[in-house]
């Protein structure tokens, strides 16, 4: 089942996100650029210098070609906060622009956070390490699944969860993908590797490709041999979480006692969810409509 999306989101998901258009009240106006607040959900962290004086030079000749996207700032009066643009708005700000044309949409902070995450992905300006932490904060802070979050991103579950899965990698090589030393390929392989940092050192000291660098965790894998299976209390409860969670499609926390027993507790975000968990435990799932406006 489709998460059920803010209108805001679904409107800018569609086949022409930032055309204008009146009738939807999607009109350009221009906003002062010191009453603009940077998006506090931006996912990427670095922004190239050069390329920024480049876009401000191109401003300063041709203008801002382009609206950014903002919203009414959710609590401070009289300011604006940027959903998407910000690369623009920084070069405008370069180019020593006074206001910068925009377009004013609602929207609360999960949808601001997913079309933030979505434009930079669509213009493919993220590390894998940015994309993995913005996925996770999205799973975290507003409890999507890894289904519903694909669904908003357009990736499937899988290439979610195996993004996210970069986050358990030792700091030194998630510095080496942030730099580009490493490539999310090369990062993938390490995620189970026995000793990652020595293989990763291995891998870039040779110029091994991703088949390579595969084929050298392999081995390194079955010469430690099989792994002992973990005793009950030391499951890795995030973990099983996370696999029942995109099973089910709900949110689930499971807590544990002492004597190996405890809990599972499903989270549902209304009666549609409720209606799809129910026919999915009883083997009698139907597909669930949603309003056409979700």
């Amino acid at each position: 089942m489709p998460p059920r999306l803010g209108r805001g989101l679904a409107a800018l998901l569609g086949d022409s996100p930032l055309q204008p258009n009146a009738e939807q009240g999607m009109a350009v106006i221009a906003v002062p650029m010191d009453q603009i607040d940077a998006n506090p959900f931006q996912p990427r962290m670095d922004f190239d210098q050069g390329e920024l004086q480049s876009l401000a030079q191109s401003i300063r000749v041709q203008g801002v070609l382009q609206p950014i996207l903002v919203r009414a700032h959710p609590t401070a009066e009289d300011r604006y906060q940027i959903i998407a643009g910000e690369r623009r708005f920084r070069a405008a700000m370069l180019a020593g622009l006074n206001e910068i044309p925009a377009i004013l949409r609602e929207m609360d902070d999960s949808d601001a956070a997913v079309v933030a995450l979505v434009e930079n992905l669509q213009r493919q300006d993220l590390n894998a390490l940015e994309e993995a932490e913005g996925y996770q904060r999205l799973l975290e802070d507003f409890g999507l699944t890894h289904e519903a979050l694909g669904y908003a991103v357009s990736k499937s579950r899988s290439h979610v969860g195996n993004t996210v899965r970069l986050l358990r990698l030792p700091e030194s090589i998630k510095q080496d993908v942030r730099s580009g030393t490493l490539s999310s390929g090369h990062a993938r392989a390490l995620i189970n590797a026995p000793d990652p940092e020595a293989l990763a050192q291995q891998i870039m000291k040779r110029g091994m490709s991703v088949r390579q660098a595969e084929l050298l965790v392999a081995r390194a894998v079955a010469s430690r041999g099989a792994p002992r299976q973990p005793k009950p209390e030391r499951l890795d409860v995030a973990e099983l979480e996370r696999r029942v969670t995109d099973t089910i499609g709900c949110r689930v926390s499971i807590a544990t006692n002492r004597r190996g027993g405890g809990e599972i507790s499903i989270q549902f975000r209304d009666l549609f969810q409720l209606e799809d968990l129910v026919a999915r435990l009883t083997g009698e799932r139907e597909k669930v409509q949603l309003p056409a406006d979700g």
